[in-house]
């Protein structure tokens, strides 16, 4: 039904990462040797110029075998370096990327303070230029970084004074590349964690660090703009790598349940087992649609899908750790055990809904960037009412009459088996209209604060965006 294939040398290496929270140098070096630190690099810079599809394929199959080891890769390339690919001048280029893709230096991403989590734009960091004006000295430190203990090239995110239009002076937040060979960038120990314990994850601190002008990513003063770019960039990774594990799951659970006897039946032929298997199959299916379904859009050029990351993001996170708490439940007392490896993968997951984005965050997310699309439909409606455009006002009547309608057939673009789902699901987009319409007539601006019904709003944008990447395969 699900096959997953990896190298024969991973079989029992993830209980071991996950024991001695370390992954073994020769096996980092090892990866690096197969081209996998560059998947996303241009064949110029040393890389694989491989496609988002291909990253998100490998991200897959890693995610069923180790989420320690997946972070560790992601934290370098999904994000480590991303600012880099995105935001990087050719020399910054040509400079960083072919040691980076080989895996001969590993990169970080520097964001995260103690007062600073979900609000990127209160970080206390500080970059000031040097009295020459040829470097920036960076000061402040950094709390839970992936790679942070053994990292080699830092993106960090610091505050820098930028002067603004009418002369004054104003803090606004920059990114740097930043190399501990500059000095004065030091790692805590490792941190002690639930799960993803192979990974490396420490604080990092900068005393007093020169970063050389030439070192600022991007422009000075949009280091916000770089941040959110970045993580919208590499979020594609974490939906990929939970379909891994839910594959893992999947096939761990058929196993036992085509094996375990009981009352004189195996466990597949008790309907009870079927229905939880058959949820699982398809909380799977769906997941991996959307994974497919982004990458596929990145991959064509698409610029905008930031809302569709965080939608992947939400959607994979939650039902892989309903799927694996469903696949332990079906293993009874031997899930719960820690040798059946169920638990550990279940700790592993437990991060996902909080990292790169908070899920309570991302909801929110979803449901005002949705609604502020929404909304600037209706202010064109109330502008052109005013003016006299009956048009506009004519289209608003007939719409409302008929019941709304989406504009696009979904009957005519799928097949004839799953016509009444796409009717479904035409149905869902017009009563998802609506109701977005009338919340936001009724609170206009005061939408924001109503975070109930913004959640609600959100899951259900999250369950049309799983029925529209499973209706599109």
């Amino acid at each position: 039904m699900i096959s997953i294939k990896g190298p024969q040398q991973w079989k029992g290496s993830r209980a071991r990462n996950d024991e001695t929270s370390d992954i073994p140098r020769e096996v980092l070096e090892k990866f690096g040797e197969l081209g996998g630190y560059g998947i996303l690099v241009p064949e110029q810079y040393g890389g694989a110029g491989m496609c988002n599809s291909q990253m998100a394929r490998l991200a897959e199959t890693i995610g069923a075998h180790d989420l320690g080891f997946g972070i560790v890769m992601g934290a370098h390339q999904s994000i480590g370096y991303k600012g880099i690919l995105l935001f990087g001048t050719d020399e910054q280029k040509d400079k960083y990327l072919p040691d980076l893709a080989a895996g001969r230096k590993f990169a970080a991403f520097c964001l995260t303070e103690p007062s600073s989590g979900s609000d990127a734009n209160s970080i206390k960091t500080r970059a000031e230029k040097s009295p020459d004006g040829k470097h920036y000295i960076l000061n402040g430190g950094k709390i839970w970084i992936s790679n942070g203990g053994f990292a080699d090239v830092f993106t960090v995110f610091a505050q820098t004074p930028v002067k603004m239009p009418d002369g004054s002076t104003k803090d606004k937040v920059s990114a740097f590349i930043v190399e501990r060979a500059f000095g004065g960038v030091t790692s805590g120990p490792q941190e002690k964690k639930m799960g993803i314990k192979g990974s490396n994850t420490a604080e990092v601190h900068f005393d007093n660090v020169k970063v050389p002008v030439e070192n600022l990513l991007g422009v000075e003063g949009e280091g916000f703009k770089v941040a959110m770019n970045i993580l919208n960039n590499g979020r594609f990774g974490i939906p990929a790598s939970c379909t891994g594990s839910m594959k893992y799951c999947i096939q761990k659970t058929v196993d036992h349940i085509t094996h375990r006897v009981q009352f004189g039946q195996t466990l597949q032929e008790f309907f009870n087992v079927q229905e939880k298997l058959t949820n699982m199959v398809a909380r799977h299916y769906a997941t991996e649609s959307i994974v497919y379904l982004l990458a596929a859009n990145m991959d064509r050029g698409i610029q905008d899908y930031q809302l569709e990351a965080a939608i992947g993001k939400v959607a994979a996170s939650e039902n892989a750790w309903w799927v694996c708490d469903e696949a332990i439940q079906l293993h009874g007392g031997m899930g719960f055990m820690k040798d059946c490896g169920l638990e550990r993968v279940m700790r592993d997951l437990r991060i996902f809904r909080i990292f790169e984005g908070a899920n309570d965050v991302m909801r929110l997310f979803v449901a005002l960037t949705g609604a502020q699309h929404a909304g600037k439909h209706l202010q064109q409606v109330a502008k052109d009412i005013k003016s006299g455009s009956i048009g506009t006002l004519f289209g608003q009547v007939v719409k409302r009459a008929t019941g709304g309608s989406t504009g696009a057939d979904f009957g005519a673009v799928v097949d004839p088996a799953l016509s009444d789902s796409a009717k479904k699901l035409d149905d869902c987009i017009k009563e998802f209209g609506k109701t977005v319409e009338n919340l936001l007539i009724k609170y206009k601006k005061g939408i924001i604060d109503r975070q109930y019904e913004l959640i609600r709003v959100a899951d259900a944008a999250i369950d049309i965006y799983s029925m529209i990447a499973t209706l599109s395969r």
